[in-house]
């Protein structure tokens, strides 16, 4: 009787073990097949040297995607840099000085929470409202950034405050036994510790911030402007937008289908770009640190 039990926990957990195999495949297969897709389309647009440095021509189907590339660039580290400056701050006092079971601390996790829910198009009417209209930046870099920066906060404040309540109490413990204040062991010894898990979080606001559309449909993005940005209060082309464009409002969708997978390619290759050097950052605070 025990052996049959023995044999039948066993059977059950192959039979697990290969339906998550198999979903695990399925899953790396569609997304290797994406984009396989989008690479083959696109790499002989991108492989054109001009497409990386001129502006669109011929209706936006033809010639380069610069001022997009550019813009969409400084949205990203701009929108990072903001939400990281509020949010880091944010998750640090949410882990260490907010008591636990305060009316604070509730009220922020529920608006965190629901921050993260809302639809990215909610949050760039918001920004049109608040920064186009009422504080008069206008359609600008700044409006875009700090909308997008707000849209991606709540992941940076829950990143932060898991990575540093994951830091082993007795590091506290050491630093305070030592003498340190309670800033200074935040600043000296759990700041560092939590750095590479806190970057895990930037590294997952980077991808939807240079990906969203709606957001900066409202507040920043400019069907064609024939050239770079000179001021954060500057309108900017974005690689996003420029994209659905191509796609829908195009004169000739089947003229720019290899313009949009290219855009489509480069969109891909930047968010690979920022998320690598990321990644180097964090896998350094690692090796400094001798974290796992």
């Amino acid at each position: 009787m025990h052996n049959d039990t023995l044999q039948r926990n066993y059977l059950y957990q192959r039979i697990v073990f290969l339906i998550l195999k198999v979903v695990t495949i399925f899953v790396v297969g569609v997304l290797f097949f994406v984009l396989f897709y989008i690479f083959s389309k696109g790499i002989g647009t991108v492989l054109r040297g001009s497409f990386w440095i001129e502006i669109p021509k011929d209706g936006l189907s033809g010639g380069g995607i610069l001022p997009a590339i550019v813009g969409t660039t400084l949205l990203t580290l701009l929108s990072i840099l903001l939400s990281s400056a509020v949010g880091i701050p944010a998750g640090i006092f949410m882990a260490e000085y907010a008591p636990k079971k305060s009316i604070l601390k509730v009220l922020v996790d529920i608006m965190t929470n629901n921050l993260a829910g809302i639809p990215s198009i909610v949050f760039g009417l918001f920004g049109m409202s608040l920064f186009v209209i009422q504080l008069n930046f206008g359609d600008s870099i700044l409006a875009g950034s700090l909308t997008l920066a707000i849209m991606v906060l709540p992941v940076i404040i829950r990143t932060t405050e898991q990575a540093v309540k994951a830091v082993p109490d007795e590091l506290r413990l050491a630093s305070i036994g030592m003498g340190a204040t309670k800033f200074q062991t935040i600043w000296r010894i759990i700041l560092p510790v939590s750095f590479p898990r806190i970057i895990t979080g930037i590294i997952l606001s980077i991808g939807r911030v240079a990906g969203e559309t709606a957001p900066i449909l409202f507040t920043v993005a400019a069907l064609y402007l024939p050239q770079l940005p000179r001021s954060i209060f500057d309108q900017v082309m974005a690689l996003p937008y420029h994209l659905y464009v191509l796609c829908v409002s195009s004169p000739d969708p089947q003229k720019s289908l290899p313009q949009a997978f290219g855009t489509a390619l480069v969109l891909l290759l930047m968010v690979l770009v920022l998320n690598l050097i990321a990644t180097y950052i964090r896998n350094q605070y690692k090796r400094k640190y001798k974290l796992k």
